[in-house]
């Protein structure tokens, strides 16, 4: 994922959040604040021959301290007429590959519970569930609506 990808992963990103399963928020920041938010090798998009922009995935840390250094937040969005077509799933098992690669030993996320594709899509690539944070946040988008999120995390096999 570079800056020249920036307008279509901001419009996948803007897409996910309108169908109202995908975030919290409800406007996709600026690349230069997307940019500062993720780690700067572990961020991939998926293209199909034409080099249009199918999907992306990237990863925050979770904390500053050093305790944590191996633990990081995703987010993987796939753009809608390219869902069911494998494009979640290679960026997930690039981005596994990649954290492995450099160390991290597990990679989290939350995921509403409504967003069932999303949830097959990492227990088939092998994160489990944890628990569900029960009315964890507001959904302002929702009009304030209360909402669950299912919080998944893949502990490496090799880290």
């Amino acid at each position: 994922m570079t800056a020249g990808d920036a307008d279509a992963v901001l419009a996948i990103y803007q897409a996910g959040m309108d169908g109202g399963n995908a975030s919290f928020e409800d406007t996709a920041p600026d690349w230069a604040a997307f940019d500062a938010s993720k780690l700067p090798g572990h961020r991939f998009v998926a293209v199909d021959e034409a080099a249009t922009v199918l999907g992306w995935v990237a990863v925050s840390p979770v904390s500053a301290r050093a305790v944590y250094a191996g633990v990081v937040e995703h987010s993987v969005y796939v753009d809608r007429a390219a869902q069911g077509r494998g494009v979640g799933r290679a960026l997930l098992d690039a981005l596994i590959a990649s954290t492995e690669a450099a160390g991290i030993w597990t990679i989290q996320s939350g995921v509403f519970p409504e967003n069932t594709a999303s949830l097959a899509l990492h227990h088939a690539a092998g994160f489990r569930v944890l628990g569900i944070r029960q009315r964890v946040g507001r959904h302002a988008a929702q009009g304030g609506r209360w909402r669950d999120v299912v919080f998944i995390e893949r502990r490496s096999t090799k880290v």
